[in-house]
């Protein structure tokens, strides 16, 4: 079992929990929580707000699929539960909704721009954590960003895992390609599940940072 440092405050140790899998004592952001449901089956309760005994799997593919084939949902809730063989791909399409649903939000709040000029400026000014680029955009504007991101006086996280049409649909606008998350408090609920989601599948293809033609 990986041996770990206790928590330094109460608040804090009242947000860790240990992984089924590897038996490791951590922080609740880094994990997924699993619930029963009314028929038996597991269920991912992305926001820990479901009622009933948690069950807690650190967030990724392989510990979420390794739970499931070895039946340790069972064996921690000390009941009979049923793991469909999908359930690390449910939980990747939740993610991928709530952080779509975020993103909606935080054009609301002022926390997010889109357009290749709004997002160059807003990368000019450091103020962009995350940058996210549709996936079935145009390869040559998408180079013209990344040389942006490259010349950003602060860190900026690509993320190129949604299309234009949903990226579209959370934002209610029309040809969404390039878009800027803003750093602040707006962001940290983001950042949490963009991680999570980053042990589910690659967040942006690895072709993107190849130099182009």
């Amino acid at each position: 079992m990986t041996a770990v440092s206790p928590p330094a405050t109460h608040a804090e140790a009242s947000r860790q929990r240990r992984d089924i899998v590897s038996g490791e004592v951590m922080n609740e952001d880094r994990l997924i929580r699993f619930v029963a449901g009314p028929e038996g089956e597991v269920v991912p309760d992305l926001g820990r707000k479901l009622p009933g005994r948690g069950v807690w799997v650190a967030a990724s593919r392989e510990a979420v699929t390794t739970a499931a084939k070895k039946n340790l949902f069972s064996r921690s809730a000390k009941a009979k539960l049923t793991a469909p063989t999908d359930l690390a791909d449910q939980v990747e399409s939740r993610l991928r909704n709530r952080l779509l649903s975020g993103l909606g939000l935080a054009r609301k709040a002022g926390a997010l721009t889109s357009g290749f000029e709004a997002v160059r400026e807003a990368l000019a000014s450091g103020r962009v954590r995350y940058l996210i680029e549709a996936c079935d955009g145009a390869s040559d504007g998408r180079r013209k960003v990344l040389a942006l991101v490259r010349k950003s006086p602060q860190p900026v996280t690509m993320i190129g895992v949604f299309s234009q049409s949903e990226l579209g649909l959370a934002l209610g606008l029309e040809n969404v390609v390039h878009t800027a998350l803003l750093a602040g408090r707006s962001t940290e609920r983001w950042a949490v599940d963009i991680d999570r989601l980053a042990g589910f599948r690659p967040l942006f293809p690895e072709s993107w940072l190849s130099p182009g033609p």
